[in-house]
């Protein structure tokens, strides 16, 4: 099992630490919903070092990323982040990633941990425009320092004016002392701040800067159980939850950085299933009674018949209800449906809902 460069940071402050993705990840300190509301209310800092980085550089280097990933990569300018996703053969999803521009005919993919290696195999296999392609995944840390207090939180650390970099965008700047650190206003939690990538030896200093820097402000460690509660409130999709090897972006709400002005990877296909309509949708849900949906749950109509299953679920620390995720058919789709979950035999009921379940 891998170890990020802050694992020895982690467990020195305690925090309970499992497999993640092949990586010794900490997935609680101080408890699931402490966590989330502090990241809520104020800011916490996430250790994702475990997310894969892959530079792409050439003159066929945008055209590689528009074969391969189902946004439009064409309008980014430099400094501009985009997320998409890499459509397989098949009708499904390899990944979902951001594609950052960090130069003219220079490319940052990020990835998700548990798809490094399948999705460089992926890409690297429709390569064939002779573009240079290197795995940074090893060589880099992420830090994810989230919530309503961070810009003001962070500040001090870098000569940038935090609070201009726009939403999905980027700057290559100092922070916390160190040079050519990306800044990126993007983050899966719904709550603002920045995800911060540094070169692994420079780390360490950097969460003690940031920890220095946000102590005023109740700046906390967070675990990755945080993160999925965070991410769900605000109906953000899990790759190997929400989305999958068989699962169409445009079954999955992905519609919107699913874009037929260009050809890609099975593009012909998935504008044929957009024309013809898709027969079921990813909803959300939320409980009508005190109940905990759960992945691989079934989902029923009043008349006990299946008509899907919950791909994510949880109780909500914002709301204090349980939420949902689930894929339903078409007819069972529209806001307000009625649906039943089946959790130990007993069809509970819910209500599909429109996203994002956290209203700011």
């Amino acid at each position: 099992m891998k170890n990020t460069a802050l694992t020895h940071i982690h467990e020195s402050l305690g925090a309970k630490m499992l497999p993640f993705a092949g990586y010794n990840m900490p997935i609680l300190y101080e408890g699931v919903n402490a966590e989330h509301e502090t990241v809520r209310n104020a800011v916490g800092v996430f250790d994702v070092s475990h997310m894969g980085e892959f530079l792409l550089e050439g003159p066929n280097a945008l055209a590689l990323i528009q074969k391969v990933t189902s946004n439009d990569a064409a309008v980014l300018t430099v400094g501009r982040a985009q997320y998409s996703c890499l459509p397989n053969d098949n009708g499904g999803v390899v990944d979902d990633l951001i594609i950052y521009k960090m130069e003219e005919e220079k490319y940052l993919l990020v990835v998700n941990a548990s798809n490094i290696d399948k999705d460089w195999n992926w890409i690297s296999s429709k390569n064939d425009l002779g573009v240079a392609m290197k795995n940074l995944s090893e060589d880099y840390s992420l830090l994810a320092i989230q919530g309503p207090k961070a810009v003001e939180a962070m500040q001090s650390l870098s000569s940038v004016d935090l609070a201009t970099i726009p939403y999905y965008h980027f700057k290559v700047a100092d922070f916390a002392g160190f040079d050519d650190v990306i800044i990126s206003a993007t983050g899966y939690t719904g709550s603002g701040g920045f995800e911060i990538y540094c070169k692994n030896s420079d780390a360490e200093q950097i969460w003690n800067k940031v920890f220095e820097a946000g102590a005023a402000f109740g700046i906390k460690p967070i675990g990755l159980a945080a993160r999925d509660t965070l991410r769900l409130e605000m109906g953000f999709c899990l790759y190997g939850n929400d989305i999958s090897d068989t699962t169409s972006p445009l079954e999955a709400g992905l519609g919107w950085i699913t874009k037929f002005t260009k050809e890609f990877t099975n593009s012909e296909n998935l504008k044929k299933q957009k024309e013809a309509g898709v027969t079921r949708k990813l909803v959300a849900f939320e409980m009508q009674e005190r109940a905990v949906p759960r992945h691989d749950y079934e989902i029923v109509d009043a008349n006990g018949t299946v008509i899907g299953i919950v791909t994510s679920g949880t109780m909500s620390p914002s709301m204090n209800k349980g939420i949902g995720l689930g894929y339903v058919t078409v007819a069972n789709s529209a806001v307000d449906s009625a649906i039943f979950i089946r959790i130990r035999k007993n069809d509970v009921a819910a209500t599909v809902v429109k996203l994002p379940f956290y209203k700011k």
